[in-house]
């Protein structure tokens, strides 16, 4: 709900933005909306596979669509089924395929014309984990063959770890761009999370924690999130064991770790990701 899917609407010029202007590969998107295209490849969350077709007729539809023809789109063709390790099952009807093949083969149709950039509205949606992890591998892959820009929306904090760079958006404003390690490293200290053993003691024991250790950074006190307590703190090692020696008798559980994305999203927004 934050806007990645409008956003990738925009990227792939099939709606105007209401302000401002893009540009891909020093085409402006209002001016020459044709350039855009011919730079991307573009796979949205919704299927757009004919399933009684085979994946070899899929491609060459589509490469037909493209105003690719003959042996050379025969070749590309080819070229892409083995690439994505579909060559055994091109002549099958696409209803056959697993979730993960025929995401796969959603992404061999992106290629078919050789885009410079990549777009993927939350590839792995309703994939299993070993799905995910081989769709992940080949994405990993094709950059680096490739030398190709791969723009995707995830809502999955671990996919998006694995990015060069990340842009965080919510309610519809971009809130952050940077890599992972250096978003990560903004919250900086460590993260400990806790619960009470009667969460209608959460908010009264968040408060007298607040109050007890004082002072704190500014937008660091301690937060109650999904019924647990929230708190960013240098040298949180030391800082638990305080805690732990006040607090004992009404704490059930803590944790004490790094940050993470899950953490660098709630601080630039101060809800999860979950909390729509």
């Amino acid at each position: 709900g934050s806007g990645k899917t409008t956003l990738f609407k925009i990227l792939s010029t099939l709606m105007r933005p209401t302000k401002g202007d893009i540009t891909i590969s020093e085409n402006v998107l209002s001016k020459n909306p044709a350039g855009v295209r011919s730079y991307l490849g573009v796979v949205f969350q919704q299927p757009s596979l004919d399933i009684r077709l085979s994946a070899y007729e899929n491609l060459y539809t589509q490469g037909q669509m493209y105003g690719l023809q003959g042996n050379p789109l025969k070749e590309r063709i080819t070229e892409l089924l083995e690439y994505m390790g579909l060559t055994p099952r091109k002549d099958d009807m696409v209803q056959t395929y697993s979730g993960g093949m025929k995401r796969k083969l959603e992404i061999a149709k992106a290629l078919l014309h050789k885009p410079k950039v990549l777009l993927l509205d939350e590839p792995d949606t309703g994939l299993d984990p070993g799905a995910r992890r081989d769709v992940w591998n080949m994405l990993e892959k094709l950059r680096a063959d490739n030398n190709m820009t791969i723009v995707l929306t995830t809502h999955l904090m671990d996919e998006a770890d694995r990015c060069d760079r990340i842009a965080v958006i919510n309610e519809g404003e971009l809130v952050a761009l940077d890599t992972p390690d250096n978003l990560k490293a903004k919250i900086g200290g460590d993260v400990i999370t806790l619960k009470t053993h009667d969460t209608d003691d959460l908010e009264k024991c968040n408060q007298d924690i607040t109050a007890q250790f004082t002072p704190w950074e500014a937008d660091k006190k301690p937060r109650v999130v999904h019924n647990r307590i929230y708190i960013e703190r240098e040298d949180g090692v030391n800082f638990i064991a305080d805690l732990a020696k006040q607090f004992s008798p009404r704490i059930a559980s803590m944790s004490i770790g790094k940050p993470t994305l899950e953490d660098v999203f709630l601080d630039l927004t101060g809800h999860t990701l979950y909390d729509a």
